[in-house]
């Protein structure tokens, strides 16, 4: 690879797509450092409004942690990820994309949630909405919920009322844990199991204990308290890479951005003249604005003196894993396109047969583990032993199937930790250099480490440069809520 002077560029010999308009290369040049849904969504806005772009990525695919890879005839996403309606910038990306027809949403919540400890066997309930408005969306389902009882559930709603009350901002709140302030509002520890945790160790990927009030408010106020349609659940029904890398690609591509694959930035600098110098292996690229969008440590290696008055807060910023088991069967046990489960290691099960390619018969589930610190290293034939079994209590249909393929996917820093008192450690996405912003779901988007707080991020990055650049742009986020 060269540098095109005229652009700092990266350009390869023979490049067919260098620009070779006037007006597009005296427009100002963003490098934005990293290539996930936070990187993609900051290009994407910055070519948007008029803006030169270079994306660099050190992986060989776009997507950062919400991606596919092949495995014999499967395509497997490494995890299984979901959206919620009051997701809206992630919604608005996937329009962006040209794809939010294959990431459908539900038409209502609904949520088989499947008890296998109960004393009289297993049994099934359900949590759904009515259309009618908050917070009567979810009574008629509160009222029959049958993993709580008649005292459990009215304790609920009252706890609801006050939360809604909340303000997630509030810095208070970030300083407590949301089993503290559940405990203080009678839910029993029954309670929590049941319904609390069932949502928030999904979203925040913490249990209660472990997870900061505020941002707990927020995933619940907003999720079930802000609209009847906000918690309507929508999964890719494509593998993720199609969405994130290939789709991806293609707008990027439209919009004349420079996308470098297996590009690694290794150092960030300002030049004489006030611009950045971002420098990957044999080359320095020249640049009006940096979006830093990679994981907080390495942030911490990329950022320039004096960007941030205390960095070494992002050092304190914890990681969480999640862990993926997938098991493939030589015939269907599932009916539901998912479920989650109570009385079980298991937590959320999805069915992924048609989006994955397979052929031939049978099926192929995915079990996604959050907050899985004590599994995430334990042995592939240790979780075989743990698992099979477990799927054969919950599905009847899974005993005496054959079990063609069983394999696990690990992603030991998936999210950010949602710890008490994180909130302080987030960053914003200005910094204190001019030109230089900061995006990923780590940053202070008000959201946890969601595929909606990573796109969230990459707005607030993007607008953080523009506005350095002195270029006009509207946010979108406010035409897509």
């Amino acid at each position: 690879m060269t540098t095109d002077d005229s652009t700092g560029r990266l350009t390869a010999p023979g490049d067919r797509d260098a620009p070779d308009s006037t007006a597009f290369a005296a427009a100002p040049h963003a490098v934005v450092v990293g290539g996930g849904l936070a990187g993609v969504t900051a290009a994407l806005r910055l070519a948007d409004s008029g803006a030169r772009v270079t994306l660099l990525e050190g992986r060989p695919r776009l997507g950062g942690l919400a991606f596919s890879f092949e495995r014999g005839e499967l395509t497997v996403d490494n995890g299984q990820h979901v959206y919620l309606r009051c997701c809206t910038a992630y919604r608005w990306f996937l329009d962006r994309i040209d794809a939010a027809h294959l990431a459908p949403l539900q038409d209502r919540l609904d949520v088989p949630v499947l008890d296998v400890a109960h004393p009289r066997g297993p049994r099934l309930g359900r949590l759904r909405r009515t259309g009618l408005p908050v917070p009567l969306h979810l009574a008629a389902s509160l009222a029959t919920y049958p993993h709580l009882s008649p005292a459990e559930r009215a304790g609920v709603a009252r706890a609801a009322l006050a939360l809604k009350k909340l303000d997630p901002a509030d810095p208070a709140l970030d300083g407590i844990d949301f089993a503290t302030w559940l405990g203080r509002h009678g839910q029993t520890p029954r309670t929590i199991e049941a319904l609390w945790d069932l949502v928030g160790v999904a979203t925040l990927n913490a249990t209660a204990p472990h997870a900061s009030m505020g941002l707990a408010a927020m995933v619940f106020k907003t999720g079930l308290l802000s609209d009847p349609g906000a918690a309507d659940i929508g999964w890719a029904h494509v593998p993720l890479g199609e969405l994130h890398d290939t789709r991806a690609r293609k707008a990027l591509d439209s919009l004349g951005v420079r996308t470098e694959l297996r590009t690694k930035a290794e150092r960030i600098s300002r030049t004489a003249d006030g611009r950045w110098a971002v420098q990957v292996p044999g080359e320095t690229l020249d640049a009006d604005a940096v979006v830093l969008a990679v994981p907080q440590r390495e942030a911490h290696g990329l950022l320039p003196e004096g960007a941030l008055a205390d960095p070494d807060r992002l050092l304190d910023i914890g990681t969480a894993p999640i862990l993926n088991v997938h098991v493939v069967y030589d015939r269907k046990v599932l009916r539901q396109p998912f479920f989650t489960a109570l009385g079980s290691p298991v937590q959320w099960v999805f069915d992924r047969t048609e989006s994955s390619g397979l052929k031939g018969g049978g099926q192929y589930l995915a079990v996604s583990q959050s907050a899985a610190q004590d599994e995430i290293d334990e042995p592939v034939v240790v979780l075989r032993e743990r698992y099979l079994p477990e799927l054969e209590r919950l599905l009847p249909a899974a005993r005496g199937a054959g079990v063609r393929d069983f394999f696990v996917t690990r992603e030991r820093t998936a999210t950010f930790a949602p710890t008490p008192g994180v909130g302080r450690l987030r960053p914003g996405a200005r910094t204190a250099a001019p030109g230089l912003a900061l995006a990923g779901a780590w940053t202070a988007t008000g959201w946890p480490a969601t595929m909606e707080g990573a796109v969230r991020s990459g707005f607030s990055a993007a607008d953080a440069a523009l506005s350095a650049l002195g270029r006009p742009h509207e946010h979108p986020l406010q035409e897509a809520v």
